[in-house]
């Protein structure tokens, strides 16, 4: 019982550590070893190569958000839109509303960037738009949940759309932040 609560709470510590950037004051001057960071880099070198970074990853969610967008708002205007129950509508408008909302979040760093550029406010801009990026991911996470299972209440009917919205849902959980920071967990553990 000691084990698990003490795991759990290494656990909840990596979760909140895995919003702070590198770069972060409370992370120290040093970048951790595996982040690609030389020893040598100046500390405006990192920022630079950190807001690159969080730019290309940002290449690779955005168009996924945007495809299911622009599916989503498709949908009403097609014929069979009308034969939809109550509840298959409410997980539409909930995947429509959570892919408004990734797309916004995804898009938010490079509307920062832009309005605070030159102004010398690197550092917090990173924080805020690695918090965007993550908090996106959780949107997305949910937005292709509520598409699964309004698609699976569709064919299969709604007791496996719950089922399978569960599957799903605990897989991206799983992949998008359960790995990376049961990951980060071991490498402090192993630093420790």
């Amino acid at each position: 019982m000691q084990t698990a609560v003490a795991g759990r709470r290494r656990f909840a510590a990596a979760v909140e550590r895995y919003l702070v950037l590198v770069s972060d004051p409370r992370s120290g001057t040093v970048a951790p070893s595996g982040d690609g960071a030389r020893e040598q880099e100046a500390p405006d070198e990192r920022l630079n190569r950190e807001l690159i970074e969080l730019l290309n990853e940002l290449r690779v969610a955005l168009p996924g958000a945007q495809v299911l967008f622009a599916f989503l708002l498709t949908v009403p205007f097609s014929d069979r839109f009308q034969d939809l129950t109550g509840s298959q509508r409410a997980f539409y408008f909930a995947a429509f509303v959570g892919t408004t909302i990734a797309t916004g979040l995804f898009m938010a760093p490079t509307a920062y960037h832009r309005i605070r550029f030159r102004e010398g406010d690197k550092e917090r801009m990173l924080r805020t738009s690695n918090r965007f990026a993550i908090v996106g991911i959780g949107f997305l996470a949910l937005s292709v949940t509520m598409a699964v299972v309004l698609t699976a209440d569709l064919l299969f009917g709604l007791a496996t759309a719950a089922m399978i919205g569960l599957v799903t849902f605990a897989f991206l959980v799983w992949v998008w932040f359960a790995i990376p920071v049961a990951r980060k967990v071991r490498d402090e553990d192993g630093r420790a």
